[in-house]
């Protein structure tokens, strides 16, 4: 059948013997093989390792056990379903144009992932990761994110130069660092002549200054900071059209006809020649095998893993978590509150609303209602998708007022946990597996520092190759 194909042009009539990327990356295998590899799992790591592997020559199958390639990588469109386990299904009613990350939806300017979307020739734009203009919303009061930064900063830096002037540190500042950590908070805290904080332009908020106790009062330090940290700080980016133009990307280069959708594997047995996969109705054979399946599926899925690995893919902490996108008639957070892009962070159990980095001033958009991990997904996860909806538009009006529920035209929230195949956002706790057990490897964000990252799993992807390559290599 399949050289019948072939020779209709349907398929390829024999492995492509060069690859030339359209942005060439730094990652390279030096020679080649023909052996054949096995993969469990189209998610990110999957495909990557598929696509590296096929570079040099390899053989590869991939069996995918949900109907939909991407794992994670989920980018939702209208039309689409979305059912969970139980059978609770969702039908996407987004209008043409409108799509929801439900998955990964950023990424930071020195992943890996970067060096991918260069290579297979995927557009990027800016992600607006954080927004001055945006929100926190804390103790029933929703503050804009620069004027709580302001008067944080104010605050603290008064209470510091008080402190200084008054001898507190002496022990610690020569007279020349006095004067240096003076001027320092002066600009810091933009405080005034007499070293006090009076407010200042930073604010944006001509409103009153709030006493020094409102402002220690707001317990925000999260909300101040998180996007300082080295994987939150712009510039991000994101794929122009949705994140899931990475898997598109990937697909395309590796083959759809290399890929088996909705055949979950039920056994895997290393005989030590060969690595038997079997699925319903089937089985694959090959000289290697790399799954990539979450670990705590894996762990269920009867093996010639060692007993003690098993164990401990089990045992791994399983975060649940969860997203809720929007879709508004109006984009009333540009056209009212002036706030293009970023997150509003809040005390509430959204845990945060995303506005879009992209579609400036087009008359509909999408925004993210609620993020949610760990036991505030949980919360959201035990809801009918409807009642998941009602409590968080309830919790959106606390942050942004009645608007909030004006205009809104459809929504779908995403549950990691009732997903199938997947059954969580991310797993953490388990790096130091090792990734080689006999002919079987095993690849996934998990495995690496940057957990629930697509640059984790790029970078797991990238190891298990190596591996394989080199090991084939000796036996060929």
């Amino acid at each position: 059948m399949l050289a019948a194909m072939g020779a209709l042009g349907l398929v390829p009539s024999s492995q492509a013997r060069t690859f030339t990327a359209p942005q060439p990356g730094d990652f390279t295998l030096t020679g080649r093989s023909p052996k054949r590899v096995v993969i469990l799992g189209a998610g990110i790591a999957g495909l990557a390792v598929a696509y590296e592997l096929l570079k040099a020559g390899y053989d590869v199958t991939i069996l995918e056990a949900a109907k939909k390639v991407g794992g994670r990588n989920l980018t939702i469109r209208g039309g689409d379903e979305i059912t969970e386990i139980g059978g609770v299904t969702q039908r996407a009613a987004f209008r043409d144009g409108t799509y929801f990350n439900a998955g990964p939806a950023r990424i930071a300017q020195w992943m890996i992932t970067m060096d991918y979307c260069r290579e297979l020739g995927v557009p990027l734009e800016i992600f607006v990761n954080s927004n001055a203009d945006a929100y926190v919303h804390t103790s029933g009061k929703s503050i804009r994110l620069r004027t709580a930064r302001a008067d944080t900063q104010g605050y603290l830096s008064e209470l510091l130069a008080k402190a200084t002037n008054q001898g507190a540190l002496d022990a610690d500042l020569t007279a020349a660092d006095k004067t240096d950590l003076l001027d320092l908070l002066r600009e810091f805290g933009q405080l005034g002549e007499q070293l006090t904080y009076d407010g200042g332009e930073r604010r944006a908020d001509t409103g009153p200054i709030p006493s020094v106790s409102e402002v220690l009062g707001y317990r925000i330090p999260y909300a101040l900071t998180w996007d300082l940290a080295h994987d939150q700080a712009m510039p991000m980016f994101q794929p122009v059209g949705g994140m899931d133009r990475i898997v598109d990307a990937l697909v395309a280069n590796v083959g759809r006809h290399r890929i088996r959708t909705g055949t979950p594997a039920t056994k895997i047995t290393d005989t030590g020649r060969e690595v038997v996969v079997e699925y319903q109705n089937g089985a694959a054979r090959a000289d290697y095998c790399v799954a990539t399946l979450p670990p705590h599926v894996l762990a269920r899925v009867p093996s010639t893993l060692p007993p003690g690995i098993v164990s401990r893919l089990g045992q791994g902490f399983v975060l649940a978590g969860g997203k809720l996108g929007l879709e508004y008639g109006r984009r009333w957070w540009e056209l009212d509150e002036n706030i293009y892009g970023g997150t509003s962070e809040t005390d509430l159990d959204i845990g945060r609303i995303w506005y879009p980095s992209h579609g400036f001033h087009e008359r509909r958009g999408l925004l993210v209602g609620y993020y949610t991990v760990a036991d505030p997904a949980a919360v959201y996860d035990a809801l009918s998708p409807a009642a998941r909806l009602d409590r968080a538009l309830r919790a959106g009006e606390q942050v942004h007022g009645p608007r909030y529920r004006k205009d809104l035209l459809s929504a779908v929230s995403m549950s990691w946990a009732k997903r199938p195949h997947v059954e969580g956002m991310m797993n953490v706790g388990l790096q130091g597996v090792p990734q080689a057990h006999g002919r079987v490897y095993l690849a996934g964000d998990w495995m690496t520092g940057l957990v629930a990252w697509q640059a984790g799993a790029f970078e797991s992807a990238r190891k298990a190759v190596l591996s394989i390559h080199e090991r084939a290599l000796k036996e060929n």
